[in-house]
């Protein structure tokens, strides 16, 4: 049915006769090699594939159209081939590090040819490569797709087995999404983003160890720089139970066949990203099979037998709240005591200290502006008190300190409820009641508006209070409500006024009741 003819070409008499079915780069390769009929030729641009609308025509037979589908490589591309075998590649598929170390030797582009990575049959996963040709074997045949119908169907994207795992695609749950940080209007530079900012820019692989107590802005720090440059930032949590499988990949059951996957380690050797290993300080004696890759040698996957090396801009940042010689604090509790080999192959280690009060004024004010509840005086006032009890901390008189991270929940709770001495309580819960009162009586001290509200609601009596504000939980809303109280939804609490009260202690004392003097007696329905 394929007529040879001169210079290598073939034609294709009575397309009709025949029901091919290609994809957009079968069909580039076709028109290498093939006379195509125009008429009665159909292209639909939602599935990519062209075909004959004849009805009844005979199937097309994927065998008869092999031959012209095997490429015969150029001089250029020959060259390429001949420079990955004398670096030692062997095998296939190969890696984008492999395919750019050997245009280098050529004197060109470190990148992936257009003949490599715009050909579907040579793609065998991120980063991975399809060239049979190190071994002396054939181009990778396409095989066209056979089609039944008599008219366009819909386009419906269908995902295709991978062989090798993509690992954007796996790390995000399967949709597409970039790797790179978006920038945060609410960040302010401070601490060492100079130097980090420096150390990418140079492109040199430079690891880094990043330590500092919690809160302090380190992942967000690392992240943001990598937002400035648009750098993919591969980050990885660790853990205990982290292990080499996790960091540099494993075989993994996808779409009911066992496929490899590479790991984040691996994913941001072979992309040149950004690698961030999050609390280091966790690790067990497994992050050891990192030696090389801190060393910027590449490392070997014994699994499926690849050495892999990292492409030009690979850069790792680690974060940690100790500085790998364990915690005797009772902080910071599973920290372990990290090898110092390990440790050792950290050229440079950075302290991070929390911003200065100039710096987190400036960072609290933006966050209450992102949230409509910009309030100048309690942004300052914030700040001093959160200076203040990091100065007690640091001199061991008391035992819990405030955050960068927690102030930003405190103005979080303030645009929520309103309420500035609510949103502090709310930010001190977790400690200890000794502790929390402490807080809470520091802060004030340095508001004088808050100050004179509480003051205001000790003072009043109990027999001329004409409110009081009860302490109820959610399972208690329906008790108060069928004893009268009503729903405050502003203040977000149950009341009852100075008279309901009055008229029955003893019925109410076990909610808590709260003296006030307040005009708003009036309540809501409540909504839940």
């Amino acid at each position: 049915m394929v007529r040879d003819l001169h210079r290598g070409r073939a034609h294709v008499p009575s397309l009709y006769a025949w029901r091919p079915t290609l994809t957009a780069p079968e069909r580039k390769k076709m028109n290498k090699n093939l006379d195509l009929v125009p008429q009665g030729v159909a292209w639909e641009p939602g599935s990519g594939t062209i075909h004959a609308h004849e009805s009844g025509a005979t199937r097309f037979s994927t065998s008869q159209m092999e031959p012209h589908f095997r490429m015969k490589l150029s001089p250029k591309q020959s060259a390429l081939v001949d420079a990955l075998r004398s670096n030692g590649v062997n095998s296939s598929p190969v890696t984008r590090a492999d395919i750019a170390e050997a245009n280098q030797s050529l004197g060109k582009s470190p990148s992936v040819p257009s003949w490599i990575l715009h050909d579907d049959a040579r793609r065998a996963g991120r980063g991975l490569f399809h060239v049979p040709e190190v071994t002396g074997g054939e181009a990778p045949v396409p095989t066209p797709v056979e089609r039944v119908q008599t008219a366009p169907a819909p386009a419906v994207s269908t995902a295709p087995t991978p062989t090798m795992c993509d690992t954007t695609l796996a790390m995000t749950g399967g949709e597409s999404t970039s790797l790179i940080p978006s920038k945060m209007g609410t960040y302010v530079p401070f601490g060492h983003f100079a130097d980090l900012d420096r150390i990418m820019s140079s492109r040199l692989f430079y690891p880094c160890f990043v330590t500092g107590l919690s809160g302090n802005g380190k992942t967000c720090m690392i992240e943001q720089v990598c937002a400035k440059h648009k750098r993919e930032f591969y980050r990885v949590n660790i853990t205990c139970q982290t292990d080499e499988d996790d960091l540099l990949g494993g075989f993994r059951l996808i779409n009911g066949e066992t496929v490899w996957q590479d790991g984040p380690v691996v994913a941001a050797m072979k992309q040149g990203g950004i690698l961030l290993l999050d609390e280091i300080d966790l690790a067990s004696h497994a992050i050891m099979c990192l030696q090389p890759v801190l060393e910027g040698k590449g490392v070997f996957l014994k699994k499926i037998g690849q050495w892999v090396k990292p492409a030009p801009g690979f850069q790792v940042f680690a974060t940690a709240n100790t500085k790998g010689k364990g915690d005797d604090t009772g902080k910071f509790v599973a920290t372990s005591v990290l090898n110092e080999a390990f440790l050792d192959r950290f050229p440079v280690c950075v302290e991070q200290e929390y911003p200065s009060m100039s710096v987190e004024k400036k960072i609290i004010k933006k966050v209450m502006s992102s949230l409509d509840c910009l309030d100048a005086d309690f942004a300052n006032n914030l700040c001093k008190w959160s200076d203040m009890i990091r100065k007690c901390y640091f001199e061991d008189a008391v035992d819990e300190i405030v955050t960068t991270r927690r102030l930003v929940n405190i103005c979080t709770a303030f645009s929520v409820f309103g309420d500035k001495r609510k949103a502090i309580q709310m930010g001190v819960t977790r400690f200890d009641d000794a502790t929390k009162e402490a807080f809470v009586s520091m802060y004030e001290k340095i508001d004088a508006e808050v100050a004179e509200a509480v003051e205001t609601e000790t003072a009043v009596d109990a027999s001329e209070a004409t409110r009081f504000n009860l302490t109820t939980s959610y399972d208690q809303k329906d008790v108060v409500k069928s004893m009268g109280a009503k729903w405050d939804a502003q203040g977000k609490t149950w009341f009852v006024t100075g008279d309901q009260y009055r008229d029955n202690p003893a019925a109410w004392d076990a909610f808590s009741p709260t003296a006030l003097m307040s005009e708003n007696l009036e309540g809501t329905e409540c909504p839940f």
